[in-house]
């Protein structure tokens, strides 16, 4: 046991878990913290310039390197900044762990208008941390940063919460530090792995279907050799976008959307129809089988909640996604199913069918898209907004470097993209990191330019600039009337960016990206690309009309009881 203060074990045991990086700001309650983690050489600090970028940046962070996201605020009003972060590292199954200070011990739950105080501080956030915790003195800190990890690593990782008074940071006594926790990856039992073995060697059309779960768990060089060795085909969820690359011949890419009215979607449901097994791998099928109940569905999932929520005739497999595939291999081989006749031939004819592959002359956003591709190195990572081109982009951006594709998932977080770019190139400094925003989104956090000028976080970012909220102005045009309240007034997004000591650059139109990108990224430097756009409405067939009556639209039958 060693003595020392409860910042002082926070930091020691945040680097015997493999953290380098902790995002936040200095605060009243923290300073103890502050102060650990100011002299502790293995562990930087990266100040943000407010606290909704430190869990953000954690997220991207995490989602880069694999490794712990941490973020630090203060109680109350900066939990409370930093929820939506939280929200969208829940949607994503990303591991981030945010700190939270507290008010002093004696005053919790007494509601006596301590600085930054707010009852029951947990409940802020519990809807999407997946654990939470309090350490109130030095010597409950290893502990809870253990439990804290281990929540993390086990299971579906999600979001987890550390709150702590500010007595705990500066009170010094002794300490025993923890190593981590020994993580074992869950393989179902060899009886499961048999008996889905035998309904996949069996099965006349089987289709791979790949989530993000695939990705949390390294297991995309697992997948491809399931692939290979199986020849079964592949298509992935948005989130499972990368886990095989795009342009492998068994891949049929990711081409679902929540919109059925667009016409390449029916078509690629029609190719699945006719898969009689479907092999899920890391997804929470959001919007249900493909292959709907007339298949038999093998679902590997680490979180038991997902197993058979989805239909009756499944085939659980509770286990880690990298370990699952790998113990189910030599059954399958044993099985037979690696004498399957290859399907690379009928997935490039299924692919000529979906006219996700030939679309350029009847959709705006798809020239668009060939052009920053263009301009963007293979391998670079790419963190799109929610933006009528990050839309169109997760359906139809071609991924095939694992986990470069960011996006926030089912959250949907305007504004998000920005802080969570920085924070993958801070995980990854190697390599090229591109942010595709709006200029409404932009704007959300567009302080931490500031950041990233001071700290040499060189992400080249692409403002689409149309001064408005685009997607809300369409939809409101479309369904309502007329817009209302979406009009934007926006600075000089070149000028704006070399106030701060970044580089401005600026496009005629969104096509110059081409080669606007390509300089941005030989700068070194944080870059920001005005690049004005006309109205670009959403693509759709009116043969499938009906499908775009969504319920913010109008009303539902049986919405309202009667």
């Amino acid at each position: 046991m060693v003595q020392m203060s409860g910042g002082e074990a926070l930091a020691r045991s945040l680097v015997g878990e493999n953290v380098e990086v902790v995002f936040g700001i200095p605060g009243i309650q923290i300073y103890g913290i502050v102060a650990a983690l100011r002299d502790e050489p293995d562990i930087r600090m990266i100040t943000t310039r407010h606290e909704q970028a430190t869990t953000y940046m954690a997220d991207g962070y995490a989602r880069a390197s694999g490794k712990p996201g941490v973020a630090l605020v203060v109680p109350g009003v900066g939990l409370y900044n930093a929820a939506s972060g939280l929200a969208n590292a829940y949607s994503r199954s990303t591991p981030v762990l945010i700190i939270a200070g507290q008010i002093p011990r004696g005053a919790i739950g007494k509601n006596l208008g301590a600085v930054h105080e707010i009852a029951n501080q947990p409940d802020v956030v519990r809807p999407v941390t997946k654990w939470h915790g309090q350490a109130s003195s030095p010597r409950e800190v290893p502990h809870a940063v253990f439990e804290a990890i281990r929540q993390m690593r086990t299971g579906r990782p999600r979001p987890v919460l550390i709150e702590m008074p500010p007595e705990a940071g500066v009170e010094r006594e002794e300490v025993q530090l923890r190593n981590p926790a020994r993580i074992s990856r869950i393989v179902p039992s060899l009886e499961d792995l048999r008996e889905a073995a035998q309904v996949i060697a069996q099965a006349n059309m089987p289709l791979i279907y790949a989530g993000g779960g695939v990705a949390r768990s390294d297991a995309e060089e697992a997948l491809v050799k399931l692939v290979e060795a199986t020849n079964i085909p592949v298509v992935t969820s948005i989130g499972g976008k990368g886990v095989i690359p795009d342009s492998h011949p068994m891949s049929y890419g990711s081409c679902f959307s929540p919109r059925g009215e667009r016409q390449e979607m029916n078509q690629l449901y029609d190719v699945m129809q006719s898969a009689d097994v479907v092999i899920g791998i890391g997804t929470r099928f959001s919007l249900g089988n493909p292959a709907g109940e007339a298949s038999t569905l093998v679902n590997i999932n680490i979180d038991d909640t997902e197993l058979t929520r989805h239909q009756a005739n499944t085939i659980p497999l509770h286990g880690d996604a990298r370990a699952t595939i790998e113990a189910l291999l030599p059954f399958l081989m044993e099985a037979r199913a690696g004498e399957r006749p290859s399907s690379a031939e009928a997935v490039s004819a299924a692919r000529s069918l979906i006219a996700y592959y030939d679309i350029r002359l009847k959709e705006p956003q798809y020239p668009v898209l060939e052009a920053i591709r263009s301009g963007i190195p293979d391998d670079a990572f790419i963190v799109w907004d929610i933006t009528q081109f990050g839309y169109y982009a997760r359906t139809h951006w071609q991924v095939n470097h694992p986990k470069t594709y960011i996006d926030s998932g089912y959250s949907f977080n305007l504004g998000y993209a920005f802080p969570t770019a920085l924070g993958v190139k801070v995980a990854r400094p190697d390599r090229p990191v591109v942010c595709m925003t709006g200029d409404g989104g932009f704007m959300f956090n567009s302080s931490e330019l500031s950041t990233a000028v001071r700290y040499g976080i060189n992400v080249v970012t692409v403002v689409f600039r149309n001064d408005s909220y685009g997607n809300v102005a369409r939809d409101l045009d479309d369904a309502f009337g007329g817009a209302y309240g979406t009009d934007l007034h926006n600075p000089d997004f070149v000028r704006f960016a070399e106030s701060f000591g970044a580089v401005g650059m600026r496009a005629a139109d969104p096509m110059d990206l081409e080669t606007l990108i390509p300089m941005a990224l030989e700068r070194q430097a944080p870059v920001i690309i005005d690049a004005p756009f006309a109205e670009m409405p959403i693509p759709r067939a009116p043969q499938f009309a009906p499908f775009y009556k969504l319920p913010w639209t109008q009303p539902q039958d049986g919405l309202i009881a009667s």
